[in-house]
């Protein structure tokens, strides 16, 4: 072999790289320990805060010295092989940025009613379209108004630098295309500056390429409310002037006095209509009236029946008061009409962010604020001045947020606090009032703090929403999930010993099959998996779930290059060549098919990484790796250390065991095709009428949309016993319960309020959930999943996927799987020059595909339910990469033996001859990948099932298609294609 050193000296370079990343794996590991040791009670449990709060004060710290050069937690952590999130628990969330609410902003907030209408309908199709939102939005204004033009609804002052009534439709839709992807562009600087101040999680933020989406991954989260209020919040901050209760009093008395009417009104009615009601009514009434405030009620002269709501469930004199139970009452009042009519045209009521007392009989107050808007309608002074803010401490030692203006805001700030001494400022994010501070003295300098009743981490995630800026437009959680640190180890373990099983399988095969050269073949394997957790590590790339079926697929895929080097050798030897001559030849010989075998495999982890989201990118990144890895340590390392023994002594190639197999094999697989053909028709018939008359395969959530949630029990339960309970809190929406990994683990679905994104609707399906598990098994429902026992049950992962997010990742799926069938299509055509073998093969590869489709469906008919995600889909364009691996080393001999002569390369003879010299590489490397991928299945845990099962069935149908299929086709498509030639020859002739 040539450039030995070269190879020599790039391995150790490599190698040293691989270590040098992963000692910041190790390093990160050992802190992340003592820190569980720190946090760990008592009684054994662990304070998830407290581990936290300790990670964060060494933040900053060096606790790693490599050569002498200091490196910081931080450091550590940003330089660690990551793991994902289903290996360590967390959270994702997907946010849409929701582009009506840009064009209505853009509109000026248009009362147009063509204009509302055609919004409306834009919005109510986008959920199920994948045209583009202006698209939708443009068709429906031209129905509402055929002869109007946008510029009628956008040209205005907001908008004045951009368009004016002179544009057209076409520029006016361009700039609203251009405003939308800037809204998201500038969403997702917003989020990234939010998470990147989140602390020591390590957050990933990240654009879905294509849709207004943001993907947002949390390592580590376990409070995911404080997430979805950072990443929501739209963080419009405000400053207005807060208007002494005499300003307003005489409004709040005309108020008073028009509900009191009202209800007078009411009463004369429901007296008339049923006295005994009425009689009820009245002592309602005057319960309700009793809770008054009586001082006021003094005040005014009034008596208790001639208060409404609005006064009678004040709690203070000192200011708007109410018990936080009545804020909805006191809002429905507000919000009518005939009330708004009779408060100043500058006021607003806006309440505080958080109680403001919390009474002894559990009662919690809250404050309403009466704020002035200035002449424009707008506040004081706007949040757009904010320069910086971050957490601090004010005079009483209590978290606050200080903040610091641009020299416009100075100004602004000065003088608004010289014009309003001994008066209150709101300070208002979001329409909720943050804190109401007495002006005690002029504030020069623009320098300002909040101050209210915040904890620290409160107040940290407020100073970084503000210094952050606020968001263009309001974000919808399309999809979301959280996996509870608990689940998130027991999939670690199940990935480790899914390696570490499969590796040490396959090492023992390799030497029983292969002696001395399966030591060899061992050894670049190690090398393989190291340098494939190393360049990940590099890569600062995460390592999945998904990943982890990667690198155990790539422990059996690696060893096929070896297989077919060993088997070239072999070969070679038993020509009569020596040991030296026979290495350098086999690996010459092999290095065709060996490319060609995986640089098709490597094209799927392409169209997975190109069109898929998720999971599908971490295992194809961990493919791709994978194979580049396996293709260097097969070829190269190997043979160095093949070389290097052989200068020394003789290397066996062969054991007791493989020298009594394969010898010489004389079968007629050409012979057989028509029985082959006749099976695979029958079996695929058998399963796609199955497929039918059962409705079609279990899609996962990923699929169908929906929520979903694994919960633990403290014993074994049934999973048909609940699903009918279940079906009733769900309202009849459907549902499924299935048996998770354990027995006393189900995991449960539904498709209730699929369509509602809203965190209320979050938690009105969890609660229904928690109500009918309540109720039917007699259990509480522990919230923390701390100190569970055997009288109560946790929800440990949560999911949830909106509608339009299913039905994307469906559509993606089927362009990967179309999209990998056409580029192995287009490469075999290209690398063989041969149409009949390239049909040959992607017939072949939809054999196989409709095979695993039907082996689902049969085992659907045994009760035996394996969920379709995306995942799954993985495994089908693992499979076509598979299966075209052992096509290609078959269509490879057959052109070798084949010669320069196109026409000799397809004879029934050559056929038989390509595929009897190389079944013994083919059965061998399906039997080793078989092995990893059945330990896969054992131990792989319930996520990874379905993908090990198509896996399981998808390895069996390549090889057999592969022989039996591929091939075979290819030469009958040959051969019919010479006699449609020869019938139109002899049709001309005849003419």
């Amino acid at each position: 072999m040539r450039n030995k050193g070269a190879i020599l000296t790039l391995t150790v370079i490599i190698s040293l790289l691989c270590l040098y990343y992963l000692s910041f794996t190790y390093v990160s590991r050992k802190v992340q320990k003592e820190a569980v040791t720190y946090a760990t009670q008592a009684d054994g449990t662990i304070d998830y805060t407290q581990k936290q709060n300790y990670l964060d004060s060494i933040w900053k710290t060096p606790v790693y010295h490599f050569l002498g050069v200091p490196f910081t937690y931080q450091e550590v952590k940003e330089t660690e092989l990551n793991l994902g999130l289903d290996l360590q628990g967390g959270m994702h969330l997907t946010l849409e940025v929701m582009p009506g609410d840009i064009l209505e902003n853009l509109s000026a907030h248009s009362k147009d009613v063509r204009f509302r209408n055609a919004l409306s309908t834009a919005e109510k199709e986008a959920k199920n379209s994948d045209q583009k939102f202006t698209t939708l939005f443009y068709t429906a204004f031209k129905k509402e108004a055929p002869e109007s033009q946008l510029n009628e609804i956008f040209a205005n002052s907001q908008n004045k630098d951009k368009i004016d009534f002179k544009s057209s439709d076409q520029e006016v839709l361009k700039m609203l295309d251009k405003e939308i992807e800037q809204s998201v562009d500038r969403s997702f600087n917003i989020l990234r500056n939010r998470m990147d101040r989140f602390g020591t999680s390590q957050p990933n933020i990240q654009r879905l390429p294509g849709t207004g989406r943001i993907q947002v991954e949390v390592p580590g989260a376990d409070n995911p409310a404080r997430i979805r209020n950072l990443m929501q919040n739209a963080a419009h901050l405000s400053f207005y002037r807060v208007a002494e209760m005499q300003e307003y009093a005489p409004s709040l008395q005309a108020i008073n006095s028009l509900l009191i009417r009202e209800k007078k009104a009411n009463v004369d009615h429901d007296i008339n209509t049923n006295d005994s009601q009425d009689s009820i009514q009245d002592n309602d009434l005057a319960n309700q009236l009793s809770q008054g405030q009586k001082d006021l009620t003094a005040n005014n002269g009034n008596t208790s029946e001639e208060l409404s709501p609005l006064l009678s469930l004040l709690q203070s004199q000192g200011g708007l008061i109410y018990n936080l139970k009545d804020t909805v009452q006191i809002n429905s009042i507000l919000e009518k009409p005939e009330v708004k009519a009779l408060l100043p045209s500058n006021l607003k009521f806006l309440w505080a962010i958080k109680p403001i007392q919390k009474l002894p009989n559990g009662v919690e107050l809250t404050e309403l604020y009466a704020v002035q808007k200035e002449r424009n309608g707008m506040a004081a002074l706007d949040g757009e001045v904010i320069t910086d803010a971050h957490q601090d401490f004010d005079e009483k030692g209590r978290p606050a947020v200080s903040m610091k203006m641009n020299a416009n805001g100075s100004k602004k700030w000065q003088k608004l606090t010289a014009e309003n001494l001994g008066r209150r400022i709101a300070i208002v994010l979001d329409n909720n009032v943050y804190s109401a501070p007495v002006v005690q003295s002029e504030i020069p300098g623009g320098v300002s703090s909040i101050s209210g009743n915040f904890s620290i981490e409160e107040a940290k995630d407020l100073g970084n929403i503000l210094k952050a800026g606020a968001l263009p437009t309001r974000l919808t959680i399309v999809e979301e999930g959280i996996i509870g640190p608990t689940l998130g180890h027991v999939a670690q373990m199940q990935g480790i010993i899914s390696i570490v099983a499969g590796l040490a399988m396959v090492i023992i095969f390799m030497i029983a099959y292969y002696s001395k050269g399966g030591v060899i073949a061992n050894l670049a394997l190690i090398f393989n998996v190291f340098f494939i957790l190393g360049i990940l590590a590099q890569l600062n790339a995460a390592l999945t779930l998904a990943g982890i079926a990667g690198i155990v697929l790539t422990i059996g895929m690696a060893i096929d290059a070896n297989v077919l080097i060993f088997e070239r050798i072999k070969e070679e030897l038993n020509k009569g060549l020596s040991q030296k001559a026979a290495i350098a030849k086999g690996y010459n010989k092999a290095y065709s098919s060996i490319i060609d075998s995986n640089l098709t495999t490597f094209l799927t982890g392409v169209v997975l990484y190109w069109l898929g989201q998720g999971p599908l990118k971490g295992f194809a990144i961990t493919l791709m790796i994978g194979i580049i890895c396996s293709l260097f340590s097969a070829v190269f390392i190997s043979r160095l250390f093949l070389e290097g023994l052989s200068k020394k002594k003789n290397i066996s190639f062969a054991s007791a065991i493989s020298r009594r197999l394969f010898k010489k094999p004389n079968l007629n697989f050409f012979g057989k095709r028509k029985m082959a053909y006749s099976f695979s028709t029958l079996f695929i018939i058998i399963g796609m009428v199955s497929l039918l008359f059962q409705g079609g395969l279990n899609l996962g959530v990923d699929f169908k949309g929906g929520r979903s949630y694994v919960v633990q029990f403290p014993d074994k339960i049934e999973a048909s016993q609940l699903k009918s309970e279940l079906g009733d809190a769900f309202q009849d929406a459907p549902t499924e319960v299935k048996t998770f990994g354990s027995s006393n683990v189900l995991k449960i679905t539904t498709s209730y309020l699929i369509d509602e994104n809203s965190e209320q609707a979050d938690e009105q399906v969890q609660q229904a959930l928690v109500n009918g598990l309540e109720k039917q098994l007699n259990l509480h429902f522990n919230e923390t999943g701390e100190g569970l026992n055997n009288q109560s049950f946790t929800i440990v992962s949560y999911s949830k996927v909106g509608a339009s997010i299913a039905d994307d990742v469906k559509a993606s799926s089927m362009e990967a799987v179309m999209a990998g069938l056409v580029m192995i299509f287009l490469y075999i055509l290209f690398r063989f020059r041969n149409l009949s073998f390239g049909f040959g093969a992607v017939f072949a590869l939809f054999h196989d595909v409709l095979v695993v489709l039907s082996a689902f469906s049969l085992a659907q008919l045994f009760n035996i339910s394996f969920e379709i995600d995306q995942v799954f889909i993985a495994a089908m364009l693992t499979i076509v990469g598979y299966s075209i691996n052992d096509t290609v080393v078959i269509f490879d001999r057959i052109r070798e033996l084949g010669g320069n002569s196109t026409k000799k390369t397809l004879e029934p003879a050559i056929l038989n001859k390509a595929i009897n010299s190389t079944i013994s590489r083919t059965l061998i490397t399906s039997l080793t990948t078989l092995i990893v991928v059945v330990i896969l299945f054992l131990f792989g845990g319930e996520a990874l099932r379905a993908f090990s099962f198509a896996l399981l069935v998808g390895i069996v149908a390549g090889t057999y298609s592969s022989i039996f299929i591929a091939a075979p086709l290819a030469l009958d498509t040959r051969l019919k294609r010479e006699v449609n030639k020869t019938e139109k020859l002899k049709l001309a002739h005849s003419h």
